[in-house]
């Protein structure tokens, strides 16, 4: 898959999750000049608000952090590789997920070791 395609595919996710973002902090009453100003933040500034206001959607902000590794691997022409064991990610994988950053083996290991942390944020 050409970056090109990959970078749309990226940005496509980064405006789903800005969506959501939007309709999350609503619900903090967030008036709309403010909702305005964060809409235009760039993502490592979005990240860093929303880690100062502890959004509560942990799996939306975990996405979040996924995508800007996703952005800057691609910037870097290190996406696709796993972010453990440094071997390509199987395409399947990317297919399925374009934020993902483990290959299967290092996926499952990962999984394995930080089970009971993955459990509580669920």
């Amino acid at each position: 898959m050409k970056n090109q395609d990959i970078r749309a595919q990226l940005s496509q996710i980064e405006a789903e999750l800005r969506a959501k973002i939007k309709l999350e902090l609503l619900q903090h009453h967030i008036d709309n000049q403010q909702l305005n100003t964060i809409q235009q933040m760039d993502l490592s500034n979005l990240i860093d608000y929303l880690s100062e206001i502890k959004l509560p959607d942990t799996c939306l902000f975990e996405r979040l952090m996924r995508l800007d590794a996703a952005i800057c691997q691609l910037d870097l022409g290190l996406y696709g590789l796993c972010s453990d064991c440094e071997s390509e990610i199987e395409a399947s994988r990317l297919q399925d997920d374009p934020t993902e950053q483990r290959c299967s083996v290092c996926a499952s290991r990962y999984q394995q070791e930080h089970r009971h942390e993955l459990r509580l944020n669920h």
